[in-house]
């Protein structure tokens, strides 16, 4: 390729994101539009030489330009052999080809953004956009994003980009599915709905049900006026306040489909939102049955009274209501257009007949007045005022059977995904829908309760006679009813059901609404029911519902779950006895209200940057209220269905909170726990540390996560629930660091420890050696009070086999913790710690982040090379191994091979390896029995003694007994076996036995002394053979010799230390500048060779331990 002016090929591609061109430093003033062209530039030499003027050139980034705001080419300042050619079609983006021929087109296609010239300069730096801000999975349009911090800030490659993708990235499969669902829908044209006819018209069909026509008389019978529109303010005032909830919710935020469940799932989390979304499902799939039911009841009557029966009633009802519900499905399959088209009719239908009942009202017909309809009078109104309870009703069993009513007001955001702009039209149609069929309810109740009386015999031959004396409203209107009062009238408002039908001015148009107002019910929830079900086994919360996830149709219509609810609602049909399962549906429905508007309250407490609701209408408490008001509606209708649907919504709730389903939706869950996590530890700031709530809160060196397993299952065994833990990774560089992969692989680490339900948190910081990183971390981890106050380390275990310069990093970090009283402690298993080296363990890169069969360039695969510092805990490793991850090139025809086939061979593990790989589960298992030996020699504030207490106190550890070693003098054992047991006995801290080492001063024996003296040896100054001066000048270049001085003031030191077996042992404490680092090495070697599984510590020497209450 000639090498004038690298350009880059896209392909055509509307992904491409910029471009980096390298230009003559001629061809960098923009002329003008009037101005003559800039001479050509000079043709590229043909043996691939940079051109002459090459060395002066500069960097253009071409990508995203706005050909309105930019002009023409020569405007913006492209190079005279590149042309511009505005798309006509779509004139929002901008992709930059090569013809092949030395020219490179630009076609713009994203006019919203312009890079290159954003406000007259030369930057790819981008000006706000929406498109920046859309979320990944968006159902419409094509993924945009800004130019990176990394593309801003980092230095720019010469080299061009490959395909048209910064870095050589690749256009992930979210942006792909995303892309090709715009195309799809561009060219299929999907159906959406206003808030008319999308929320509106739906949620007024379901509150206007057959309580409208078939019992709102009777509630105005028994309650009178007064209390039944107190009755529809309660009603209407719960709907009202969850309105508002929900209309706060929908317009904080972009609201794809799933109705309730969407709602509650983004606000609360999956906890809540996958317990309700299951149960609103299901409480729609059986509304279906109940709804058809209800009408199949109303025609098997109507064939009754001509005695046109099939069969009998219940296998008729069974008959008609089989048949009424396929249509259904029929109407619903078909599409949501056909749908909405036949809810239209239903309206019109119900509207008619309401408009039907009010004109009767005004038409007072005499043949009617026997059967208790005379029209509007005062006489009427007033006997119907008050409450007249009959058949031991109550207001609140009354309210019960009204409630039901007035549910329906999720029926338009349960479509949320097919609104055109669901953020208006869930708040508009919704709250819309509520003050009309309120006011409607109102109104029916008190022109029943003016028309109509509440006794009526039916009979034109009782009219009123001088010889009773009768006193109510129908004898001042000429009759006299009150034999009714000894029960058998079979009219009026408590006894005739069908009375509105009676006071319509035709009567067949009041069953043709009766018909409408269950159908449209039924067929809300038949389409309500599949969307919810769809979008929650699209989050996968629940393991294999994952099959009714898959739409079709240019509208994605969830075809099986139409099946899957006309399967539930034809069942409940079949059974025709809905008398139990009427309440708990209602209660499944007022749990959805109930946490609808606990999630209002829940984020307005969780005071998130993120809750910004463009509704302003709500207020939290009164959210909280309304969500109260729910519950004690709940049990007012049903207390025993409000209680099987608390106990349902619990037990799904610890179900996902048990799976802890990977999805994060910014919950105010998450936001309240960060509220109080952030006030708790504010609080904690301002007490004073106590004894009795000391807790070992430990940064342990343990690199990658995965490398040094024994190290955190045994830390982690006593700080669980108990204390901070820190995994700490120093990664030493030399050369620049990636900052990038620094935070990759913090999420990454973080992830791995969760999986693994390791309490802890990763950190991870670049540094020249370890001492100086441990020093970062010691200084810096930590928030507050929530800050480790004990260096948990690996012993180094090949200290003797590398760089004596490494020797003394380590034991000045060990020195350091020191200094910044921190308290001590190191793990030695005679095995080692470190497998990375060994291939086939635990692999930090999780199954989603693979790169997929055939993926071009390199793999991540995890063969991790053993640390240079083996056993040294902190990941000592060069630049070239901060990750454990190597890059595999599958360019040379290796691309077939899936890249997991690089983590699972196996090659023959050696004896060590093997052993290595035992000894590093060994804590991950249950501890058999046995003992935990504390060797309390000194007194460090009691660390050494409450870290074997803490494990003794878990499940693993819990057969394993104490035994407490300590030092003594031979001719006063008992009395300081008995000083200790008092000692322990006051800390209640329980023990099997107590040893006194009263031999602790004897001199070790011959052969110990001598291996000792081998094991210094080569580390020894030696100072007696060499000048003073030379002498010095080499214990200044290698601090870590061994001066005579030290071996003859420490011999008293290094005497007692060749013990026998032992777990813990209280850590020697060496003195800065006099001990030498290999001295304080080869003590630790002597104490810790050949033995079990060996815990070093050294508190701080203050007091963890009390026996004071």
């Amino acid at each position: 390729m000639s090498g004038q002016k690298p350009s880059l090929k896209s392909g055509g591609s509307a992904q491409s994101r910029f471009q980096v061109d390298v230009v003559t430093e001629a061809s960098s003033a923009a002329p003008t539009p009037t101005a003559a062209p800039a001479p050509a530039p000079a043709p590229a030499s043909t043996d691939g030489s940079k051109h002459p003027d090459e060395s002066k050139g500069r960097f253009r980034v071409v990508g995203f330009l706005d050909s309105g705001a930019l002009g023409s080419a020569m405007d913006i300042g492209l190079p005279p052999d590149v042309s511009y050619e505005p798309d006509t079609a779509r004139s929002d983006s901008v992709s930059l080809h090569s013809t092949g021929t030395g020219h490179t087109h630009i076609s713009d296609s994203h006019s919203n953004t312009y890079y290159m010239r954003t406000f007259g300069h030369n930057t790819i730096d981008a000006v706000p956009n929406i498109d920046f801000y859309r979320q990944t999975a968006a159902p419409f349009g094509e993924k945009l994003s800004r130019p990176s911090l990394s593309e801003l800030h980092d230095e720019l490659d010469k080299e061009p980009f490959e395909d048209g993708l910064a870095n050589g990235e690749e256009p992930s499969a979210a942006e792909e599915a995303a892309a090709a669902l715009a195309a799809k829908e561009a060219k299929g044209g999907t159906i959406k709905f206003g808030w008319i006819k999308g929320v509106l018209v739906r949620c007024m069909l379901n509150i206007w049900g057959v309580m409208l026509f078939i019992r709102m008389s009777w509630i105005v019978g028994q309650a009178g006026i007064g209390l039944t529109i107190a009755i529809i303010l309660m009603a209407t005032l719960v709907t009202t306040i969850t309105g508002l909830s929900t209309s706060a919710i929908a317009t904080n935020g972009f609201v794809r489909g799933g109705g309730a469940y969407y709602l509650i799932s983004r606000s609360l989390g999956p906890e809540f939102g996958g317990s309700i979304g299951l149960i609103f499902a299901f409480a729609n799939a059986v509304a279906v049955a109940m709804y058809v039911v209800g009408f199949a009841e109303t025609v098997v009557e109507m064939l009754n009274d001509v005695d046109a029966l099939m069969t009998d009633e219940l296998n008729d009802i069974r008959i008609v209501g089989t048949l009424t519900v396929i249509l259904l499905l029929g109407i619903s399959v078909a599409g949501m257009e056909w749908e909405a088209k036949a809810q239209i009719v239903l309206l019109v239908i119900l509207l008619g007949a309401i408009a039907n009942y009010f004109i009767g009202s005004f038409m007072a017909i005499e043949s009617k007045e026997p059967k208790g309809f005379f029209g509007y009078h005062t006489a009427i109104l007033l006997e119907n005022l008050g409450p007249d309870f009959r058949e031991e009703e109550t207001f609140f069993s009354v309210f019960a059977i009204f409630f039901p009513a007035a549910t329906g007001i999720l029926a338009g955001a349960n479509i949320s995904g097919d609104l055109t702009d669901p953020q208006s039209a869930i708040p508009k149609g919704t709250l819309l829908a509520i003050v009309i069929t309120g006011v409607t309810y109102v109104a029916v109740a008190i022109s029943a309760g003016s028309c109509i009386v509440r006794d009526a015999t039916g009979d034109h031959n009782d009219t009123v006679s001088d010889t009773v004396n009768c006193t109510d409203a129908a004898c001042t209107l000429g009759y006299d009813f009150s034999i009714c009062k000894e029960g058998g009238c079979q009219y009026g408002l408590m006894n005739d059901f069908q009375v509105m039908s009676l006071v319509s001015g035709f009567g067949p148009l009041i069953s043709a609404g009766i018909f409408s107002a269950t159908l449209s019910s039924a067929l809300a929830s038949l389409v309500s029911a599949p969307k919810v079900f769809q979008a929650l086994c699209k989050d996968n919360i629940y393991p294999g519902l994952g099959v009714f996830a898959k739409g079709y149709g240019k509208n994605n219509e969830p075809l099986r779950g139409y099946v899957l609810t006309f399967c539930i609602g034809l069942a409940f049909i079949l059974i025709a006895e809905l008398n139990i399962i009427a309440p708990i549906i209602s209660n499944f429905f007022l749990a959805s209200y109930a946490l609808i508007n606990f999630s209002v309250f829940h984020a307005s407490l969780a005071n998130s940057p993120g809750w910004r609701p463009s509704f302003k209408y709500y207020n939290m408490w009164v959210s909280l209220a309304g969500a109260i008001l729910c519950c004690v509606v709940m049990f007012v209708i049903n207390w025993w269905a409000a209680l099987v649907t608390l106990l349902i919504v619990l037990a799904l709730y610890i179900y996902v909170s048990y799976k802890k389903p990977d999805v994060n939706w910014g919950s105010s869950t998450q936001a309240l726990i960060y509220n109080q996590a952030l006030t708790h530890c504010l609080n904690l700031t301002g007490v004073e540390d106590h004894i009795k709530n000391f807790r070992p809160q430990c940064l342990v060196l343990a690199g990658y996560p995965n490398s040094r397993p024994a190290l955190l299952q045994l830390v982690h065994s006593f700080t669980k629930n108990v204390g901070l833990m820190v995994c700490g990774h120093i990664r030493t560089v030399s050369r620049r660091p990636n900052f990038k992969e620094l935070g990759q692989d913090r999420a990454r680490c973080q992830r791995w420890l969760n999986k693994k339900r390791i309490k802890a948190f990763y950190t991870t910081v670049f540094s020249e050696n370890l001492r100086h990183g441990t020093q970062f971390l010691l200084q810096a981890v930590g928030l507050g009070r929530l800050k480790p106050n004990t260096l948990v380390m690996g012993y180094k275990n090949n200290w003797s086999d590398g760089d004596m310069r490494d020797v003394e990093i380590y034991i000045n970090t060990i020195h350091d913790a020191f200094d910044l009283q921190f308290g001590v402690a190191i793990l030695r298993l005679q095995e080692g710690l470190d497998i990375s080296h060994i291939p086939g363990q635990d692999e930090l890169l999780s199954s989603h982040e693979k790169p997929p069969v055939g993926s071009k360039e390199v793999v991540v695969s995890v063969t991790m090379a053993k640390d240079s510092d083996s056993d040294s805990c902190p990941s000592k490793t060069t630049s070239n191994q901060s990750s454990p991850f190597s890059l595999i090139d599958l360019s040379s025809g290796q691309a077939d091979r899936h890249p997991s086939s690089y983590l699972t061979t196996k090659s023959p593990l050696s004896l060590t390896d093997q052993r290595l790989l035992e000894s590093s589960q060994q804590f991950k298992k249950k501890q058999g029995k046995g003992t935990i030996d504390v060797w309390w020699l000194f007194d460090d504030g009691g660390l050494t003694l409450l870290i074997p207490f803490l494990l003794t106190n878990r499940s693993k550890w819990g057969d394993c007994r104490i035994r407490v070693f300590i030092g003594g003098k031979i001719n006063r054992i008992d009395h300081d076996r008995r000083a200790m047991a008092t000692l322990l006995s006051r800390f209640r801290i329980d023990f099997s036995d107590i040893h006194v080492l009263g031999d602790i001063n004897t001199k070790p024996k011959k052969h110990n002394k001598l291996t000792f003296k081998e094991l210094i040896e080569p580390y020894r100054l030696k100072e007696d053979d060499m000048e003073q001066e030379a002498a010095e000048r080499l214990k200044a270049q290698e601090p870590w010799r061994i001066t005579d001085n030290e071996l003859e003031l420490y011999k008293a030191k290094y005497a007692y230390k060749s013990i026998s077996l032992c777990v813990g042992r209280s850590l020697p404490l060496a003195r800065k500048g006099t001990v030498s680092s290999a001295l304080y090495m080869c003590w630790m070697e002597t104490l810790s060779k050949d033995l079990p599984p060996l815990l070093l510590v050294r508190g701080n020497h203050q007091s963890v331990l009390t026996f004071y209450s």
